[in-house]
């Protein structure tokens, strides 16, 4: 059996927060990242998404690079 909803979401929340200290480390802040509040709540949905959301320029740059640099 699944994970129950809290669980999910404890999950993706977690996940959130490795992520967003992963990036911060690497010099990347995306300011819109987030557990996606709709499949959060939903019971269809078998884990909640995770939002990358919107960045400027300057963040998508260094974001690239960063992979880059990990790929290399």
């Amino acid at each position: 059996m699944g994970l129950r909803s809290e669980e999910r979401l404890r999950a993706a929340e977690e996940a959130v927060a490795r992520l967003r200290g992963e990036l911060r480390r690497a010099g990347v802040t995306l300011p819109s990242l987030r557990v996606d509040p709709v499949t959060a709540t939903s019971e269809v949905a078998v884990h909640p998404l995770v939002e990358l959301g919107r960045c400027n320029l300057d963040t998508a740059l260094r974001l690239a690079a960063v992979l880059y640099g990990v790929r290399r």
